[in-house]
């Protein structure tokens, strides 16, 4: 069964999970960021799509390029979109270790520690493709503004 776990243990467990939750937040947030950017890309990507059977040879160019463009930035968005689901999973791994940690009486800290630190690469990761897709954004704009 399991060992007799203290209230003090569980009330540090959960001071201790808070700060993980708040991350969470902050991932969530994200995402719905980058969701809308991705409905706004793939809104875009389907108007053009339509365009391209009435358009003349003339304007076939620049559509097709936009399309390229867009489709690039699609692919950021998906895998900056990948990389914080990411980041929630290995947060919400993280507190149900801390958890298991803290009831099982075992040392999981390293493992709790690792989760962390993967989160946290998934994050920047995610940050770094999201502005990676803002900078094609802006320059994409700016080329059709010449």
């Amino acid at each position: 069964m399991f060992p007799q776990t203290d209230i003090n243990q569980i009330t540090h467990v959960i001071t201790l999970a808070i700060a993980p939750v708040f991350l969470l937040t902050a991932v969530g947030t994200i995402i719905g960021v980058l969701a809308n950017r991705l409905a706004r890309i793939v809104d875009r990507i389907r108007v053009l799509e339509d365009l391209l059977h009435e358009i003349g040879l003339e304007e076939l160019k620049p559509a097709r390029e936009e399309l390229d463009s867009l489709r690039r930035r699609l692919r950021l968005i998906y895998f900056a979109v990948a990389s914080a689901v990411f980041c929630a999973l290995f947060v919400g791994l993280l507190i149900i270790v801390a958890f298991i940690d803290a009831f099982l009486l075992v040392n999981l800290a390293k493992f709790v520690g690792a989760l962390f630190v993967l989160a946290m690469i998934a994050f920047i990761t995610s940050l770094i493709l999201f502005l990676r897709e803002i900078f094609l954004a802006v320059a994409s704009t700016r080329k059709s503004m010449l």
